[in-house]
């Protein structure tokens, strides 16, 4: 038969604990509520400083010069493919004293800037010299109409007695790796450049030749080459700061130590 007292002093017990279970519950869904919340205000403020931030950009004024605004907008396309290309380059041979960029690197560096300034070269010309050579031209020819004096022009007879059969060519065309190559620079360096140059170049003329002033080309131009050995600079320091690992006397003795240990097992096998 059950105590009453004990009885009684069991409800009690059981009406607290239901009580406290209650409470517990309450604050968590508070606790909950609150974190919530918390959640919602961050949300709010992170997307108000993005927008700020998008703003603050949109609102960034212009270079004053046109060509330096159309090579912002380049390096942006072309800056990020040819990081990954570079970055790829790690090799060091036997000769590399293992310090600055790996020779595959420097090849890649110099083929892509000589090559850049090859694509940009004959449109450079007809925007400058040939401009000049052109109006001289056209005085010449002036000057023979007034004088009366006209030119016959006719073909070297060897290239007038000349059957093309169709097909055949006296020399071999060069191909593209020839007219890119730097002589006595690394070839995988090269390879590299050339496949990664093929994804840019497109890009650099059609921005090139959205300007047609003298002025905007020059800074272009100018500003462009700057910018691509700047670049491979921060890529360089970029790939060495990931390379060097720091260490510490402890770490190196305690590599010996292990190292020492592991060539006793191997003398006791």
């Amino acid at each position: 038969m059950i105590d009453r007292q004990h009885y009684l002093e069991e409800l009690k017990l059981r009406s607290f604990i239901r009580k406290a279970i209650k409470v517990v519950n309450e604050r968590k869904k508070r606790g909950n509520q609150q974190q919530l919340t918390e959640e919602t205000k961050l949300r709010s403020i992170i997307q108000k400083m993005l927008i700020q931030e998008r703003e603050a950009v949109a609102d960034t004024p212009p270079h004053q010069s046109t060509g330096i605004n159309v090579l912002e907008d380049l390096l942006k396309k072309i800056i990020p493919v040819l990081e990954t290309d570079y970055k790829v380059l790690t090799t060091r041979d036997e000769n590399d004293p293992g310090e600055g960029p790996t020779v595959q690197r420097q090849s890649f560096r110099s083929h892509i800037i000589n090559g850049v300034q090859n694509l940009l070269a004959p449109a450079r010309a007809v925007s400058g010299e040939a401009g000049i050579e052109t109006e001289l031209a056209e005085r010449v020819f002036k000057a023979l109409e007034e004088e009366d004096i006209s030119i016959d022009v006719e073909d070297d007879t060897d290239d007038a007695a000349f059957i093309d059969i169709g097909g055949y060519s006296a020399e071999k065309e060069a191909e593209p790796e020839d007219e890119f190559t730097i002589s006595g620079e690394d070839i995988t360096g090269r390879n590299v450049a050339l496949q990664s140059f093929n994804k840019i170049e497109q890009n650099i003329l059609d921005s090139y030749e959205l300007l047609s002033g003298q002025e905007d080309r020059q800074l272009f131009y100018d500003y462009l080459l700057t910018n691509l050995k700047l670049y491979f600079d921060k890529f360089e320091d970029e790939l060495k700061s990931a390379v060097d690992e720091p260490t510490t006397p402890e770490y190196e003795q305690e590599k010996e130590t292990q190292g020492g240990l592991e060539g006793e097992e191997d003398l006791e096998l």
